[in-house]
């Protein structure tokens, strides 16, 4: 045999999974099968390869350096695989993509363009599922994802930069008036945000500007903000994603513009776009569509 040393090939799978999500519980879930089959797998690579592959500890599994090793192996050559397959296959990826988004820029941002993702890529359908923070495709059954860089994303992920964040103070236009300086702030409420407590600090921080409120005031989420400073509650800290649009209305004014904050948001998707077509175009139109908010000059 040309492979003298290769392993059973159908212990790779269960072994890459149970090494990706440190479970054999987990493992399972993902290929439909018993956790007593994966275990049986795992054995039989050890058995193998003549060397324990992970220790086992109370309510832990734990790979060991040759298994991440092996693993990483086993996860490019799968890719490659997979990949080859779609390149000779006569199928065609069918059916919506799921993507997730973080909630705010999911309202205040996505949803608005949709009209033109139907009129500009018809042939992908796109299931939306706000949500934020780390991301799992397998668990959560989405394909992509769209995250801030606060956080380190997946390995396996495949990875599309689509903007660099910004954030800046907004409120109301007559509100805007009384604040000439950011000493002035002391007039108004600083309105704060659950999801990113720190974005006040952020600001004063990159600008060097000293903005004392007369009170604080937090909400859940910057939707929660932005519409508390259009009603002229106080003023809030926003990214300029989210806020570009009531801007460009009047609804809000940014009296000392936007900051890069250091962050960029990027598109994560379980397939490449090289490998699926439907990402492909969904990712050309993303790209197209935030690389309005690099170029904007945006209103105050």
């Amino acid at each position: 045999m040309r492979w003298s040393a290769l392993p059973p090939l159908n212990t790779l799978l269960p072994f890459e999974a149970t090494v990706r999500h440190a479970s054999m519980t987990a493992a399972a879930q993902e290929l439909h099968v018993t956790h007593g089959a994966v275990s049986r797998q795992i054995q039989n690579l050890e058995r193998s390869l003549g060397i324990s592959l992970f220790e086992r500890q109370t309510r832990a599994l734990r790979p060991t350096p040759q298994a991440r090793q092996l693993a990483a192996i086993v996860r490019d050559a799968l890719d490659q695989i997979d990949a080859a397959a779609r390149q000779i296959s006569h199928r065609t990826p069918a059916g919506p993509l799921t993507l997730s988004c973080e909630p705010t820029l999911l309202m205040r941002w996505l949803i608005p363009r949709l009209p033109d993702l139907a009129a500009n890529v018809p042939d992908v359908a796109v299931h939306l599922s706000a949500g934020g923070g780390p991301v799992f495709f397998e668990r959560d059954n989405i394909d992509l994802a769209i995250r801030r860089d606060d956080f380190p994303f997946p390995e396996e992920a495949s990875r599309t930069r689509l903007f660099a964040e910004r954030i800046g103070p907004v409120c109301r236009p007559d509100l805007a008036t009384r604040l000439t300086g950011a000493a002035d702030v002391s007039q108004v409420a600083l309105l704060h945000t659950d999801t990113r407590p720190q974005a006040w600090d952020d600001w004063r921080r990159i600008t060097g500007m000293k903005a004392e409120p007369a009170s604080q005031q937090t909400l859940e989420h910057f939707y929660l903000t932005l519409q508390a400073a259009a009603a002229g509650v106080g003023v809030a800290i926003a990214p300029y994603a989210v806020a570009r649009d009531d801007l460009e209305r009047g609804q809000l004014v940014a009296p000392f513009g936007f900051v890069p904050d250091g962050t960029s948001y990027h598109l994560l998707s379980r397939q490449s776009p090289e490998q699926d077509g439907r990402v492909r175009q969904l990712t050309a139109w993303l790209r197209d569509k935030t690389s309005q908010l690099e170029n904007d000059s945006e209103p105050v």
